[in-house]
Parts: C-alpha cells; sequence; structure tokens
C-alpha cells in the first residue's frame, strides 16, 4: 500500500508572528514565503488581512510573490472579515479562505456569551460566505481540543453541508493528552457524515510541551494535514514545529506517511525565521538548536567517534546543519581530545596522550569549553612538562 501524504500548512507568518516583540515587515514576510517555498511547505498562512493593513498588503505581496503554495488568509466568522481576507488573496495562484469560531464550552460562554445553536448557525454561514470567494475554504473550531466531541461532530456536519474543504481542529490550549487528542480525530473520523469530503487538520500548541505529540497522534488517527511553524514559535509557548514533524516523518517508515519537504533546507530556513524575527532558537531545541548535534560527555564522544548511529538517530546533512561537533570540556575523554587534535594534524602514542590529557583536565576544570587555539597552547604546556613527548604533526 502507498504512504498517504501528510500536507504541511505553515502558519509561522501568521500564528508564529502573535509572539511578543515579533513583528515582520512585508518585505521579510515576503522573503520567509518565498524561502517556505523552496522549503516545499504546501500551504502558506500569510496572514491576518483584517487585523490591520499591514497585514493585508503583506498577504496581497505574498499571493504576487509565491506560485506553488495555496496561499491562506485567516479570518473571524464575520462577513466583512471574510472580504477583506478574499481581496487581499485576488492575486494568489491558489488561495484559501481560514475562518472559523470557538465552540469550547467556555469560549461560547465567556468569550462570545451565546449558546451551541448560534455557534452552529454562525459556523455554517461564515464558511456558505466564504464559499462565494473562493473554492478552498478552512474552518478553525477554535478550543476544539476542550469541545465535546459529539458538539465537535455536529459543528463539523454543519460546515461540510455548506462548503467546507478542510476542517482544523485546535488544541488551543495545549490541554490534551496525546492519546486523548487522537481519539478526538477518531471520533470525528468514524462519526462526522461526509467526513471523507474534508481534510482533518491538527492545530497543536505547546503550553505543555505536547503540540509535536499531539500532531502525530493526530495524524495516526487519521488527519492530513498539520499546522505548524518554523522553529515552532507562535503565541504564549508556541505551536507545532515544523522541522520536528518533518522529521518525525521522514525518519518513520512504519507511519506510511509522507510530505514534500526538502529537509535539506530546515536549518537555512530555521536560521532565516530567527533572523527576522528576533526570536533566537533555544541551544537544545530538537533538530534546529546549536546543541542538536554536538556532543560533550566523554562516553557519547567516544561513540560518535567509532559510529556516528550511536547517539545519533539523524544525519545532521538530511537537514541542512554542520557535522556532528566534539566539544571538549572536563567531560571528554582520551578518545574526544586525540579526535580534536587530529583534525589540528597532531597524533601521539599512547604515552604522550595520556600526558597531554592529563595537563588537558586540569585547563578544563577551570574553563568551560577548550578551543582549537588553546589546545595548541596545552601541547606547548605538555612539551615543557615532559621533553620527552613524543608528538607526529601531520599538517
Amino acid at each position: 500500500m502507498g504512504k498517504n501524504k501528510i500536507q504541511i500548512f505553515d502558519t509561522t507568518l501568521r500564528d508564529g508572528e502573535q509572539v511578543p516583540g515579533c513583528k515582520l515587515n512585508f518585505v521579510e514576510k515576503v522573503k520567509i514565503a518565498k524561502q517556505l517555498e523552496l522549503l516545499g511547505v504546501d500551504i502558506i498562512e500569510a496572514g491576518f488581512p483584517a487585523s490591520s493593513p499591514g497585514d493585508y498588503k503583506s498577504v496581497q505581496e505574498i499571493c504576487k510573490s509565491v506560485y506553488n503554495p495555496i496561499i491562506c488568509a485567516l479570518s473571524r466568522a464575520i462577513k466583512k472579515d471574510i472580504e477583506i481576507a478574499a481581496d487581499s488573496l485576488k492575486f494568489a495562484k491558489q488561495s484559501r479562505i481560514h475562518t472559523g469560531i470557538g465552540t469550547s464550552d467556555c469560549h461560547i460562554r465567556y468569550k462570545f456569551n451565546s449558546t451551541k445553536e448560534k455557534i452552529l448557525e454562525i459556523a455554517a454561514s461564515s464558511v456558505k460566505y466564504a464559499k462565494k470567494f473562493v473554492e478552498d475554504i478552512e474552518f478553525y473550531a477554535e478550543d476544539a481540543g476542550r469541545t465535546n466531541n459529539e458538539f465537535l461532530a455536529l459543528v463539523c456536519e454543519e460546515v461540510i453541508k455548506n462548503g467546507a474543504t478542510v476542517i482544523n481542529i485546535p488544541d488551543t490550549t495545549g490541554n490534551c493528552l496525546p492519546y486523548e487528542y487522537g481519539e478526538k480525530i477518531r471520533f470525528l473520523q468514524e462519526n462526522v457524515k461526509n467526513i471523507h469530503r474534508v481534510t482533518l487538520s491538527t492545530h497543536c500548541h505547546n503550553d505543555l510541551g505536547l503540540a509535536t505529540a499531539n500532531s502525530l497522534y493526530g495524524i495516526i488517527n487519521g488527519a492530513k494535514q498539520v499546522e505548524c511553524t518554523i522553529n515552532g514559535i507562535g503565541e504564549r509557548a508556541g505551536n507545532t514545529s515544523l522541522e520536528e514533524i518533518a522529521m518525525i516523518i521522514k525518519q518513520n517508515n512504519k507511519l506510511n506517511v509522507y510530505t514534500n519537504i526538502n529537509t535539506k533546507l530546515i536549518c537555512y530556513t530555521s536560521n532565516l525565521v530567527s533572523q527576522y524575527t528576533g526570536m533566537k532558537v533555544q541551544a537544545n531545541k530538537a533538530i534546529v538548536g546549536k546543541n542538536a548535534f554536538s556532543h560533550s560527555s566523554g562516553i557519547h564522544q567516544d561513540g560518535i567517534i567509532k559510529k556516528r548511529e550511536t547517539y545519533e538517530s539523524i544525519n545532521p546533512e538530511d537537514v541542512g546543519g554542520d557535522d556532528s561537533s566534539i566539544i571538549l570540556t572536563a567531560r571528554s575523554g582520551r578518545s574526544a581530545l586525540a579526535y580534536r587534535y587530529k583534525k589540528l594534524g597532531y597524533s601521539f602514542t599512547k604515552n604522550s596522550l595520556d600526558i597531554i590529557y592529563s595537563v588537558f583536565l586540569d585547563y578544563a576544570d577551570q574553563n568551560k569549553q577548550v578551543e582549537d587555539k588553546e589546545l595548541k597552547f596545552l601541547l606547548k604546556k605538555a612539551q615543557l612538562k615532559n621533553n620527552q613527548l613524543a608528538i607526529f604533526n601531520h599538517s
């Protein structure tokens, strides 16, 4: 049986830009959009045009500049929002309006001061109205993660009747456990009339660090689209990380799914987004953090030197990263020290390496990290300590 394709819906330019302190101008947004196209994303959510003239202009300029991905514009379930979104998309080669409303008891009661009956009516009418402008309509059931499954199924049936092509099931507060989110997707697959007419999409937030896991369980249970951002940026603790979900799929054939992501462009895209948004990537971030392929423990370094796969499940080349790094600290062993010296063109007898290692440890205990220039200094120090040191310089 052939693999199923998972559509990658990138919302870096919409949900990702909602991070406090992160503001992109339209020129930067267009550059990022072009890079997302090269990366291979299927849908770019370019912005929320009704929110500001700047966002409207950004969506319009992206439509003019990008050719292969579907360009999506967000709107609330309000006619004016939908009209502005449609107008912003007029230059798109392929366009989608993403409209919706909150469906959880919490949102219905406190955010909208409304009723389930009224919410059903608004959901249906917003999709019907958006359908007048574009064919491809995605509906988001905001806070679906905390929405009763039976009511959520009713909402899905109503929007399908009125022309929705994609239904987004957001875990808006990152509240679901992976099995709960997966069961929600499965419930909709099994209980919504005409569910085969639409694509179910995941949109998971990372408040409890479960965004990627929840998206994965959504895929396992039948979702065919994942909404995500570069570097996992987004509201509060962020969104599902594009690079994580793409590499999980690439590395696990048993999932029987694939994406169109050119993973060799992941690190470059990550750096570009970090540069423009001003949002630094944490060092231990999966896939794109500077420590993702760095090793400082002596046990790990010895294994990596002998065979990379002992401590790395991903080849850094597969994501466009640099080679694995052997970082010298007081936790490093002799094999790591010899490896780094070999890179500089030096090799030693076992006895000489023991002498150099003792000098190295004394120095490393006082310093966080030992760099190449310091290794040369330590070599001279070891020679002064023992003039019988056997050093072979191959440089």
